[in-house]
């Protein structure tokens, strides 16, 4: 018989590890609404254009990442259709379908779900991978930057990973990036002899993504190439400097580095990264984002400003266990129904289910086992309390085992869910609490 497993590059999230996940998504989803952003929901694969346009045609993603999906056979599906890399483009194009330039701005939306890149697998980076992204569209100024960088940290201050620090840069704008991408591509070209192959081909379509590059040979090169932060102008120079004003305020120190240009080409102004302190390098970053104040008018709307971030929920899971901060546990089910009788599933199972109507999360056991067996394995799982069925359901009753404590006693039919309810609120909270 063959032997099936994952996609290479994919991971199944096992119960232990989904738990992580979900207490990480709880966390975005309670921040996201005491920031005043709404959730959306995008599909899973756009029209490739979609990212081809708003991410940029010379781009990682694009060029090498992307997972182009193969449509069907009918004339009305051959669209060019592709998986989604990254959540911005696919929620601004939303943005411009559904006409929320007619709302309130700025129109603050949140998504936290699954992205897809064709990516080299290695520790952090799968193919199939998680992201918590908020994104702010209709707001040019400052204080936005500044609202949308402390978000980010708070998350992970909340998600408890500690030393978490953001790195911050201007790339400028349509104003003044391009005579300092002339000046970029000026220097490079004077060094071409040292650029590796693939650098040399984006030097003629895109010199800012040399500063990008994840080749260790280029660290050097880059270290010494020419910085935006000496080709501002004047509007872009002032926006950097409130940011960091309103930053200041909020108590956040960001560490400026004029060569963090970000892989994607809808940037303008504001970009930033999160790392934690001493990880910094290409494969680390835990998040980042930046403002893109010309994609909604790249994807059909008027021009608009926006600015967003994305956060890994993988990398933030991976840094959270290394830190032994986040093990893996798995979910336990605090109430199980076991029964003297093995053969009687039916009792058990409808004594359970009166539980879980009534709000307690409950699992019958419905192997056909001996009572000291069903004991076992609701031990086992970590269950709190056993609920036995036995002689005294002729009265009406039902003995609780306190697993934790040791002790057992009967209870009324009639009173289970309540007792059940007083004795978990006691296990969490200390015996003198009811």
């Amino acid at each position: 018989m063959p032997r099936y497993q994952a996609p290479r590059g994919t991971r199944d999230l096992l119960p232990a590890d989904r738990a992580v996940f979900l207490r990480l998504e709880g966390i975005a989803r309670s921040l996201a609404v005491r920031y005043g952003f709404s959730p959306i929901e995008t599909p899973l694969f756009e029209q490739s254009e979609v990212f081809e346009r708003g991410v940029g045609a010379v781009t990682d993603v694009v060029e090498k990442e992307l997972f182009r999906v193969q449509a069907g056979r009918g004339d009305q599906e051959r669209e060019r259709w592709a998986l989604r890399p990254e959540p911005t483009a696919g929620i601004v194009r939303a943005y411009v379908q559904h006409g929320m330039q007619t709302l309130p701005q700025p129109v603050r939306l949140t998504l936290t779900g699954p992205m897809f890149r064709y990516d080299r697998p290695q520790a952090g980076r799968y193919r199939q991978f998680w992201q918590f992204d908020v994104e702010a569209i209709g707001d040019a100024g400052p204080a936005i930057d500044a609202e949308i960088v402390e978000l980010g940290l708070r998350f992970y201050r909340e998600a408890g990973l500690d030393g978490v620090e953001v790195i911050l840069n201007s790339i400028g704008d349509a104003a003044c990036r391009p005579a300092y991408v002339e000046r970029l591509r000026a220097w490079f070209m004077e060094r071409e002899d040292r650029l590796p192959e693939l650098e040399r081909e984006r030097l003629g379509t895109n010199p800012l993504r040399l500063l990008d590059s994840k080749d260790e040979r280029m660290a050097e090169l880059i270290a010494a190439a020419p910085t935006i932060a000496d080709h501002l102008c004047a509007e872009c120079a002032t926006h950097f400097a409130a940011v960091r004003r309103h930053l200041e305020v909020l108590g956040v120190t960001p560490r400026l580095d004029p060569r963090l240009v970000r892989g994607l080409d809808y940037y303008t102004r504001t970009t930033f990264e999160f790392y934690r302190s001493g990880a910094e390098g290409q494969q680390q970053a835990l998040g980042g984002g930046g403002r893109y104040d010309g994609l909604v008018e790249l994807l059909g709307g008027k021009p608009t400003p926006g600015i967003g971030f994305g956060i890994g929920l993988d990398r933030v899971a991976l840094a959270l266990s290394a830190a032994g901060g986040s093990e893996p546990v798995a979910p336990r089910v605090p109430v199980v129904v076991a029964g003297a009788d093995p053969e009687d599933t039916v009792t058990r199972l409808a004594i359970a289910t009166r539980l879980r109507a009534a709000g307690i999360t409950a699992r019958a056991d419905l192997a056909v086992r001996k009572l000291g067996r069903q004991l076992e394995a609701a031990a086992r799982e970590g269950a709190h309390l056993v609920v036995i069925c036995g002689d005294e359901m002729a009265a009406g009753q039902v003995q609780v085992k306190d697993l934790e404590a040791g002790t057992q006693r009967r209870v009324e039919l009639a009173d289970l869910a309540r007792e059940i309810e007083r004795t978990l609120a006691q296990h969490r909270h200390g015996a003198g609490e009811a």
